[in-house]
């Protein structure tokens, strides 16, 4: 097995990434890991002595910025490293990308490089989320602003595989995010999106509010992209505003600094269920190919995490999967 990491693309890229590749390399000897970026840079990081065998260099000289328009800068700049590595999954090369650089970039390469799944009209970005029940999957959270319910649909069915073999869950619950439980509530979206997702090859458990979430009421939460978008960036600050608070609080004395130390080791343990580089990433759902992304400031545990999911994507033949069960669809 061949995983491709773009090296160049994070808020931490070059270092962290490398760091990450390694660990990966050392932790997963029969897997070869290629670094993809500007040598130069990456060898800056790399280790002097004891290199692993399977960690190996593709140059790249060019690098998309999160601030560049991601279509025409995939277009543009042949030998990006998220380009170069897509183009090595697409050739054969390699057997999977992670990359943690620019999300709407990684999503052009996917489409324009690997093209969709057959019978997929749109990509789907799946994140996952820690709750009270551990990590679930919530998608769209940014791929497609506006959706259709046959969209919907195709997320629920490729978020429902993606829970069943890399997550572990047996008959995942496939919910709707909605305002409200009841079949009748919601926009015209939702309210035609129901009765499809009833019929589909899923374990469909109804409608969800935001609030259940956090409490893992279902194990795959689907909506499109500008809905789960929101709900993301809404928990990850007011996840971190949270600690801040409590950090603040509890050390606000000299009492309280002394009880501080009898919960520290709870709160430790709270702050690694929150903590996102537990899970690594996602692939980016319904492209023909699989491509993983990651945060954008991961660091070197998410990067070593996301060659894991990456591997078990390989290994479960996800892709295979979504095109035997995307004929079951009811049109």
């Amino acid at each position: 097995m061949k995983i491709a990491i773009d090296a160049m693309g994070g808020d931490y890229a070059p270092e962290e990434i490398v760091k990450g590749a390694v660990q990966a390399a050392q932790a997963y000897p029969e897997t070869e890991i290629i670094l993809v970026g500007q040598s130069e840079r990456i060898n800056e990081f790399l280790p002097t002595s004891d290199r692993p065998r399977n960690l190996s260099l593709r140059e790249a000289t060019e690098v998309i910025s999160m601030d560049e328009h991601p279509a025409n800068a995939v277009r543009k700049k042949k030998d990006a490293s998220i380009v170069v590595a897509t183009r090595m999954v697409k050739e054969g090369e390699a057997d999977a990308v992670v990359s943690a650089g620019s999300t709407g970039a990684q999503m052009a390469a996917g489409l324009l490089g690997l093209g969709r799944i057959k019978g997929i009209e749109r990509p789907a970005i799946g994140t996952v989320l820690p709750t009270l029940e551990g990590g679930k999957l919530l998608l769209d959270v940014g791929a497609n602003p506006d959706a259709k319910p046959e969209h919907l649909v195709q997320y629920a069915i490729m978020g429902s595989i993606y829970a069943e073999k890399i997550l572990g869950f047996t008959h995942p619950r496939v919910a709707l995010l909605n305002i409200g439980t009841e079949e009748t509530k919601g926009n015209e979206l939702a309210q035609t999106t129901y009765p499809l997702l009833k019929e589909a090859p899923i374990n469909f458990i109804g409608n969800i509010e935001g609030r259940d979430f956090p409490y893992g009421r279902a194990d795959v939460v689907v909506c499109e992209g500008f809905v789960g978008n929101i709900v993301l960036k809404t928990t990850e600050g007011l996840s971190g505003a949270i600690f801040q608070l409590i950090k603040e609080k509890i050390t606000a004395t000299p009492v309280r600094k002394l009880g501080a130390l009898a919960i520290k080791p709870g709160l430790k343990e709270i702050a690694q269920m929150m903590d996102y580089a537990e899970y690594g990433g996602a692939p980016l759902l319904g492209v023909n190919g699989i491509s993983v992304i990651c945060h954008g400031s991961s660091k070197q545990k998410a990067i070593f995490n996301a060659v894991r999911v990456a591997r078990e994507c390989v290994e479960s033949q996800f892709i295979e999967k979504i095109r035997e069960e995307l004929p079951l669809v009811k049109k």
